[in-house]
Parts: structure tokens; sequence; C-alpha cells
């Protein structure tokens, strides 16, 4: 049983539920920005550079053949176009993350350090200073 609470005492520490949620959060999101390029900014793309769909952009290694035994071998493609489409999903995710933190960042107020005092002068230097000030006079 002590097993148990520790693992219960661990998962509910508020650490390990904030990141399950931005975890599922972050999952969501994934998806509404794949939607984001998908559907809106790969289209107006495709349609300026002649129409191409981003998925069908593919290099063709060999095409497929059936082997001596009769198995049929699928080709072997290169789908850059696929690679391309996930790198605007990553361009686009990196830069709302990065709004996101400049965002949370400006409205943190920043902390105002409070004036130090000057430290008293030692006791040494307070009688020198007396000293010299008798001397003048």
């Amino acid at each position: 049983m002590g097993m148990l609470k520790e693992f219960k005492d661990f998962a509910m520490k508020g650490n390990v539920v904030d990141l399950a949620v931005a975890v599922i959060i972050g999952g969501a999101f994934g998806k509404i920005v794949s939607s984001f390029v998908n559907d809106i900014v790969m289209p107006p793309i495709g349609v300026l550079l002649g129409g191409v769909d981003f998925k069908d952009l593919t290099v063709t290694l060999r095409d497929a053949y059936v082997a001596e035994g009769g198995a049929e071998m699928s080709a072997v493609v290169l789908r850059y176009g696929n690679f391309i489409q996930n790198v605007v999903d990553f361009l686009i995710i990196a830069f709302v993350i990065f709004l996101a933190i400049k965002g949370i960042n400006s409205t943190k107020k920043k902390k105002e350090e409070a004036p130090v005092a000057p430290h008293a002068p030692p006791k040494s230097e307070v009688l020198l200073e007396e000293i010299r000030d008798l001397l003048k006079k």
C-alpha cells in the first residue's frame, strides 16, 4: 500500500496535473494548426504554384514491381510535399508559442527592487571623519 500512496502523491502534485493538461491542450492545438495549414494556408500557395496540392508532391525512387516469387513490391516514394507541410505546421506552432510566451512575460509586473539603504560606515571611519573635521577647525 505504501507504493500506491506514494504514486498517488506523485500523480496528484500540481506540476504533474499541469503537465497533463498542457499535453492535452497541446494535442488539440496541434489539430487546429494542422487544419489551418491544410485548409487555409496551403490551398492558396498551391494555386499560386499552378494548382499543386502539396500532399501530392512526390518523387518516385523505384516503381512498383512484381518479384520473382510473384510477390508485389510497392513503389519507393519520397513524399516531400508532406514534409513541406509539416515544416509549415511547425513554424506556425513555434510562432504562436513565441507570441504566447512574449505576451505572458509582458503581463508579469517587473519587480522593482527597493533601493538599498547605504550601509553605515564602520566605527573607525566615523572616528576618523570626526578627527578630520576637528583638525580643519
